[in-house]
């Protein structure tokens, strides 16, 4: 029965994607109005971890408003955003390999190639990573489609 629950709740999040306004957003993945929640891209690069951005270190990009740690960090991503940017634009990269979408959190990343990838949780991630070429080559063929349905 606790796997039922589970499921349906996976479920549910991943349905939950659907409704929230993603063709107002673009394909960027967002929370509380603020690309990938807030979290600073470019910090998973130069830290190894997941940072809360700031209010003062902001920009718009591809219709969302990311923030960053400092001015630095801000900088470095107006230069290259597509070096920086999560693929699928912060969206879990397991679900998108499955043609669906669905939420992400900072916790369940990975830099693979140079490239971010962020996941739905660390059960997810983990899937994930059991076969990171065959769902990254998924993904990059459903990604385009994704949100056409």
């Amino acid at each position: 029965m606790k796997r039922t629950g589970w499921w349906l709740a996976t479920a549910l999040m991943i349905g939950l994607a659907w409704s929230m306004g993603v063709a107002a957003e673009g394909r960027i993945f967002t929370r509380d109005g603020l690309a990938i929640g807030g979290t600073d891209p470019v910090a998973y690069f130069t830290q190894g971890e997941p940072v809360q951005g700031s209010p003062d270190y902001q920009l718009e990009w591809r219709d969302a408003t990311w923030q960053f740690v400092s001015s630095e960090h801000r900088d470095r991503f107006r230069a290259d955003p597509e070096g920086y940017a999560p693929q699928y634009g912060g969206w879990c990269a397991w679900a998108a390999a499955r043609g669906e979408a669905a939420t992400t959190i900072p916790e369940a990343w990975k830099i693979v190639d140079g490239k971010l990838y962020l996941n739905f949780n660390r059960w997810y991630q983990w899937r994930w990573e059991a076969d990171i070429p065959g769902n990254i080559e998924a993904a990059d063929e459903h990604w385009p489609d994704i949100f056409e349905r």
